[in-house]
Formats: structure tokens, sequence, C-alpha cells
């Protein structure tokens, strides 16, 4: 149960990887570049995937079963987001524009 948010936002997470792999247009592409998507995409599933883990087993007494998976889905989409907001900002200082 700790990462059935994770499938439940796949689709989601699709999205927005591809947001970030498809954007900018006027980043130069690069094998270099593309080294730092696919690791900054796979560190993103994997700290997200590590966030709603953590978050799942919190202490949380005097609350009703859902809470858990809600905090858990939550530090697990920020986890998601973080990461790849801290890439996008490594790629656009590491790669100019073209």
């Amino acid at each position: 149960m700790p990462l059935l948010a994770l499938v439940l936002f796949a689709p989601w997470f699709a999205i927005l990887g591809w947001a970030y792999w498809a954007y900018p247009k006027s980043h130069a592409v690069t094998p270099a570049r593309r080294r730092l998507d696919v690791i900054a995409l796979l560190l993103a599933v994997v700290s997200s995937a590590i966030a709603m883990y953590l978050a799942y087993f919190l202490p949380f007494d005097g609350v009703g079963k859902m809470w858990p998976q809600v905090i858990a889905t939550l530090a697990g989409y920020h986890a998601f987001l973080l990461v790849l907001v801290v890439a996008y900002f490594i790629r656009r200082k590491r790669f100019r524009s073209v």
C-alpha cells in the first residue's frame, strides 16, 4: 500500500517527465544533456518512491486510514517535482541556448 500512489500518479509523472524532456526547445540537445535528463528522470522516480514509502510509515495517531496514503502521495509528488526543478536549473545553467 505505501507505493499505491506511485502507480496512480504514473500517468501524471509520465506527462511531467515528457514536458521536462521536450522543453525548452532553445537548449542545445547533446548526448551530455540527454544523460542529464535520463539521470534526472530516474532520480525523480526513485526519490518519489522513497518519499512515498517513508511518509506512509510516519506515526499518525488518531487519524483515519486514508491519511497516511494522502501524506505519502503529497510527499512523493513533491519529491518528484523538486528533483525535476533542480535538474531544470542545472540544465539551464550548463547547456546554454542554441
